[in-house]
This record gives C-alpha cells, sequence and structure tokens, in this order.
C-alpha cells in the first residue's frame, strides 16, 4: 500500500520552511532559463535560414503557446512536488513527532527530488519536438528535411544541458537546507526506496553536459549552410563560451557535492591518525559517499570503544599487561624469559586495619599504591602485575628483553623508599603515622603468560624466580631492612649502584643458604644519575 500524504498548512506561517523549500523550487531555473536561450538563439542561428516565412510565423507562434502553457503547468506542478515537504519539515523543525510512514515518505521524497525534477523537466522540453515539427508539417510549403533532424538535436542538447545542471543545483540546495532537517538522527544512504545518483553516473551527465553538448552543437553548425560566415562565428564563439561557462559552474557544483566529502574524510582520517577518536563527519548524503562517511563513523565509534576497552582493561592489569595480552595468543600458555621480579609490602598493615576506619584505609592505600604504581610503570618501565592486599608484585624486562631490567628495579625500589618519605611527611600532618615498607629483588628466569582456565585467565610470571624474591621481602622483616636484593640481581647491576651484602639466610624451598645484599637508599637527583 503506498503511503499518500496530504498537504497541511499549520495555522502557524513557518517562513524558514517556506524559505528553505522556495529555494529548492528555485534551484534549476536558473539552468532551465540558460538551456532555453541556448535553444532560442541556435534556432534563430541554424534553423531560421531552413525556414520559409510563413514557416517561421508559424514555429514562432508554437514556441509562444507553448511556453505560455507548459512552462506555468511544469513549474505548478514541481512546486507542489516540492512544497508537500512542508508538513513534515515543518513538524520537524518544532521537534513535532511526525509518523513513522509520513517521515520515512518525505525523506525518500527528499532524495528523489533531484530525479523528479529531471522527470518534469524532460517532459517539458522532450515534449518541445512533436509539438513544433506537428506544427511545421501545418505550415504551408514543404518543410526542409534538416530541420527534421537540427530541431530535435537543437532541442536534446538543450535539454541535456539545462537538466544536468538543475539536477545538480536541486541535489545540493536539497543537501543543504532539507538534509538537516529531515535526517537529524538518520542517516540518508540507509533510506529505503530512495534513488540517489551513483557518482558513476554524475560522471557521465557532466560529461554529456559540458562537453558532448558543445562539441555537437559545433559539428552541427559546421555541416549547416549558413548564408553568412560572421554569423556562424559569432555563435561558435558563443558555443564556446557557453560550454567553458557551464564548465565553470559544474566544477563549482562537482567541487561541493564530490571534493567536500572527500576533503572530509581525509580530514577525519588525519585526525584520527593523530589520535583524536572524537572526531565524526557530519555530511549527510544518500549515495556512496553517504554510505562510505557511515562506515568512517562506525569504524571510529568502534575504535573509540575499542580503545575505552583496552583503558579500562589495562587500569585492571595494568597497561603493560594490557599490552602482553592483546599483542600474544590469549589462550593458556607463556614463554620462558629472563625477569626481575620485585615484591612490595606495607608493614604492620594488618593491624593497622583492624583499629583505623575502612574508608582512612582503603584512602591510605590508594594513595600508596597510586604514587608507587607511577614510580614503576611510568618511571621505571617496570609492570605491576598484580596486587596482593597491602602490597604488590611487579615485573621488569617484560616483553621486549632489556639488559639493564634489574638495574630499573633497583633504582625504582630506591625512588620508592624516597618517594615513601614524602608520604610520610603528609600523614603526619593528618595526625597520622607513617608507613613502613619491605621491598625484596630477584633476578632470573621465570614463564610469563596467560595461566588458569579457557574461561579465566590471568597475565603473571611463575616459577621460582617469583617465589624466591618472595621469599626475599620477607626477609627484609627479619633483618629490619627496607629493600633487599639476591646475588643473581646484584651481578646484573651496574658498579653505580652501591650494595652491600648481609649474611647468607635460609628461606623455604632453597637447598643452601641465600645469599642476600641491601642497597644504599639514595636521593632522588643520585637516582636519576644511575
Amino acid at each position: 500500500m503506498t503511503f499518500k500524504p496530504k498537504l497541511a498548512i499549520s495555522k502557524t506561517w513557518d517562513w524558514l520552511t517556506f524559505r528553505r523549500l522556495l529555494l529548492v523550487v528555485c534551484a534549476p531555473l536558473a539552468a532551465e532559463l540558460l538551456g532555453s536561450a541556448f535553444n532560442i538563439w541556435y534556432n534563430l542561428t541554424n534553423i531560421k535560414p531552413l525556414l520559409t516565412p510563413d514557416q517561421l510565423t508559424v514555429f514562432a507562434n508554437a514556441i509562444g503557446r507553448y511556453n505560455a502553457i507548459v512552462y506555468p503547468v511544469a513549474i505548478a506542478f514541481w512546486g507542489w512536488v516540492v512544497f508537500s515537504l512542508w508538513q513534515p519539515c515543518q513538524q520537524l523543525q518544532y521537534v513535532q513527532h511526525v509518523q513513522d510512514e509520513h517521515l520515512l515518505w518525505a525523506r525518500q521524497r527528499a532524495i528523489n527530488l533531484p530525479w523528479w525534477g529531471i522527470a518534469i523537466a524532460g517532459g517539458g522540453w522532450l515534449l518541445c519536438i512533436p509539438t513544433f515539427l506537428l506544427a511545421l508539417q501545418q505550415a504551408p510549403g514543404n518543410l526542409h528535411p534538416r530541420v527534421l533532424v537540427d530541431l530535435p538535436v537543437s532541442i536534446i542538447i538543450s535539454a541535456l544541458i539545462a537538466i544536468t545542471h538543475g539536477f545538480f543545483a536541486i541535489e545540493l540546495i536539497t543537501q543543504r537546507l532539507v538534509y538537516p532537517v529531515l535526517f537529524r538522527g538518520a542517516k540518508p544512504a540507509q533510506t529505503p526506496g530512495a534513488f540517489p545518483i551513483s557518482l558513476r553516473s554524475r560522471g557521465v551527465l557532466l560529461a554529456f553536459s559540458t562537453g558532448v553538448c558543445p562539441i555537437v552543437s559545433l559539428l552541427l553548425l559546421i555541416s549547416t549552410p549558413q548564408p553568412c560566415e560572421t554569423q556562424v562565428l559569432w555563435f561558435a564563439i558563443a558555443v564556446g563560451g557557453l560550454g567553458i561557462a557551464f564548465g565553470l559552474i559544474s566544477a563549482g557544483m562537482l567541487s561541493q557535492l564530490v571534493v567536500e566529502p572527500v576533503e572530509a574524510l581525509q580530514h577525519a582520517a588525519t585526525a584520527v591518525a593523530a589520535g583524536d577518536l572524537k572526531r565524526r563527519i557530519t555530511l549527510l548524503r544518500a549515495d556512496e559517499f553517504g554510505h562510505l562517511i557511515d562506515q568512517f563513523n562506525h569504524l571510529i565509534g568502534e575504535l573509540q570503544e575499542k580503545q575505552h576497552l583496552q583503558e579500562t582493561f589495562g587500569r585492571h592489569v595494568g597497561q603493560k599487561a594490557a599490552q602482553q595480552i592483546l599483542r600474544r595468543d590469549p589462550n593458556l600458555g607463556g614463554i620462558e624469559q629472563d625477569v626481575t621480579v620485585m615484591f612490595a609490602d606495607i608493614r604492620n598493615f594488618t593491624a593497622r586495619s583492624a583499629v583505623e576506619p575502612p574508608q582512612n584505609v582503603v584512602a591510605l592505600l590508594n594513595l600508596f599504591l597510586t604514587e608507587m604504581v607511577e614510580i614503576v610503570e611510568q618511571r621505571h618501565e617496570g609492570m605491576v602485575n598484580k596486587f596482593l592486599g597491602d602490597g604488590f608484585m611487579a615485573l621488569f624486562g617484560v616483553g621486549e628483553q632489556r639488559v639493564n631490567h634489574a638495574a630499573l628495579a633497583v633504582t625504582a625500589a630506591q625512588e620508592m623508599l624516597v618517594r615513601l618519605e614524602h608520604i610520610n611527611c603528609y600523614l603526619t600532618t593528618q595526625d597520622q603515622s607513617p608507613l613502613a615498607i619491605g621491598i625484596g629483588i630477584h633476578t632470573g628466569r621465570a614463564v610469563v603468560g596467560s595461566i588458569g582456565s579457557p574461561q579465566r585467565l590471568e597475565y603473571t610470571a611463575i616459577g621460582d624466580t617469583v617465589n624466591l624474591a618472595s621469599r626475599v621481602e620477607s626477609l627484609t622483616k627479619v633483618l629490619g631492612e627496607p629493600l633487599l636484593l639476591t646475588a643473581a640481581t646484584r651481578s646484573a647491576l651496574p658498579n653505580a649502584i652501591a650494595t652491600e651484602p648481609l649474611p647468607s639466610q635460609w628461606v623455604k624451598g632453597q637447598p643452601y643458604p641465600l645469599s642476600v645484599y641491601r642497597v644504599q637508599v639514595t636521593t632522588s637527583k643520585e637516582i636519576a644519575k644511575i
């Protein structure tokens, strides 16, 4: 069942909608007038010499009567087609409800307006051929055979020039003035039942209008015997000038219809490549550019969603862990590599949590972890792999292998102790007791990857290296040292980092006593020189 809307005029006159639609009505008039002027001049120059005085009189009268009848009817019909969009445009302009079927019909009509323009204008132009030829057949005398060819060809050439430019003018003005009203929150390219002109067809029409038609006109002019060579020369110059003018006009409209979306896509792609994922293209097009723009915006939306997902994912597992997971096969398994493992833990935090309000405990823990994670990940290229209540485990050297990952871990630990002094100064001003931490570091081989089940994975490091680093952190309580490291880590450090051996210690799971070292805690400036 075809929906046939009724044109209803609102009680409140909407001048904005009226001006929009009136400009659409007037869009093809300039092209039609130029085409008519070209046709009249061509007839006076080429057809007139082929007619007798009586035939010329009949021809002139036929042109006058035809224009007096057909042109007003065509303009009125075209105006009715355009102003049939009045009601939905007015309702949408003032954010009023429009029935779905009425809105779909209005959007189809807006996209198809250029075809309505071609149908009305083309019908008016082509009807000239039988009308004028029949009128000339009724005139006294024999009709010159060339009139039967030159007259239809001249009308067709003029029609192609007028119709193509009128088509582009209607399309351009409709996109500028009507689309923003009818397609709020909608995509013109996804409107069913609409028939936008394709880029290929647009190029063919432009070629006919700006190239084929003027050339055919000149060829007809040359092939037709003319009594005055000067008049032929001036007409040839006029045809060439009109061809250049139409070409420039077409280039202007082409830049709006084709170049503008290409430039918009180019600028948006450049912005997205620079990291601006909020960029969107707002051009409303119903042709191939519309589909391309919709897909581009959809792609950027997906990239923005993936970026948000990665950022959120990175906040939970760490940015470096997230990058490693996304870069590798997400299935179970891992790779064996040399890493430096750090364990850090707040001393006596369990007892402190028992006497302080939970809100204060959480705030203090967040303060401590925020500062420490920033040192490990942002300043020393480490990866905080997991939080362990009041402490954490960090990995150095995961992913891109670095020969100095042991030095990075130790300097990070030194800076953590320096930063802890600043945190304690702040806690003192808040009448809170200071914090003390223990840091254990060990370097060795570990398997780094995803462990768990196919339904629930965790990216971490496993092996004796990890266990030994945890044991070293526990020794900080026994030896009363804030920072301890193993002989494996000490051998990988540069000479600039001063260490002091401590008595070997027995630790669980090790067959021999473990050699441990303490590190002198230096200032931030000294750490930066290492």
